[in-house]
């Protein structure tokens, strides 16, 4: 699904991505975690095909960057990102705003089959919100929002899934709830990336997780294996304790000394 080797991105002199390697496997599910400035949303940026490395190689759904459209391999890729919200209009129908998603369109111009639409419901109950069809996207909640955009995004059946902090902003109810939605369509993608600065958000859904420091991937593998109190403490320099309930990890903060 996603192969990144020995990838380096250097900006003003600066090393941001410091030889990044990463291989996500069809059907893997991931989480990639990491301090503020550690690389992170950089590295998403690699992998949608909005920035190129300055060396390595990047490979998603089978295609080497540079030797293809990213065009065409964006529209196989479900992006959700913080910026989305703020581009679409607030007083477009909702319905609207799913259809969008066919052709990653902001807005629509054109006539809408009838079928389409009736998709677009239909993804709009998935997530539990079939009755907010013809409501203005504006009137909604975050979390409801949030939900929004994953019907949008799965009219394109997307292969791979993208979610850039998509519960910022959400309190605990809508946070949960989201997730719970994202649980039902993950079974319909191929692969899912997810990034959080919350370690809580990792659901029984998730398999994978990668931690970053530095521009670096100082861990990779099954989220049991990396999310340990001695690996945390190295990305995020606080000591902390790891207890697991329901296959989800939870954290402590610990006193030093």
């Amino acid at each position: 699904m996603i192969e990144l080797r020995n990838i380096v991105w250097r900006r003003e002199n600066r090393d941001i991505l410091q030889g990044v390697d990463l291989t996500i496997k069809e059907g893997e599910r991931w989480v990639l975690l990491g301090r503020n400035g550690c690389g992170k949303s950089t590295l998403l940026e690699m992998i949608t095909g909005y920035l190129f490395p300055t060396s390595g190689t990047v490979d998603v759904l089978g295609n080497r960057y540079g030797r293809v459209d990213v065009r065409e391999v964006r529209k196989k890729i479900g992006n959700i990102g913080p910026s989305l919200i703020e581009k679409l209009i607030a007083r477009d129908p909702v319905w609207e705003i799913i259809v969008g998603g066919i052709n990653a369109y902001l807005r629509i111009y054109e006539e809408i089959p009838d079928e389409v639409k009736a998709r677009a419901q239909e993804e709009l109950d998935r997530v539990g919100l079939g009755s907010r069809f013809d409501q203005p996207f504006g009137t909604l909640s975050q979390g409801e929002r949030k939900k929004v955009l994953l019907a949008r995004t799965m009219m394109a059946d997307p292969r791979l899934l993208i979610m850039d902090e998509p519960c910022a902003g959400l309190d605990l109810y809508e946070r949960e709830k989201f997730l719970d939605s994202l649980e039902s369509l993950s079974k319909r993608v191929q692969g899912i990336l997810y990034v959080t600065h919350h370690i809580e958000e990792i659901v029984p859904l998730f398999t994978h997780v990668a931690l970053m420091a530095e521009g670096r991937i100082i861990a990779a593998g099954p989220k049991r294996e990396v999310l340990t109190a001695e690996l945390l403490r190295d990305a995020y320099d606080v000591p902390v304790d790891v207890r697991w309930m329901s296959d989800r990890p939870w954290i402590t903060v610990e006193k030093e000394g």
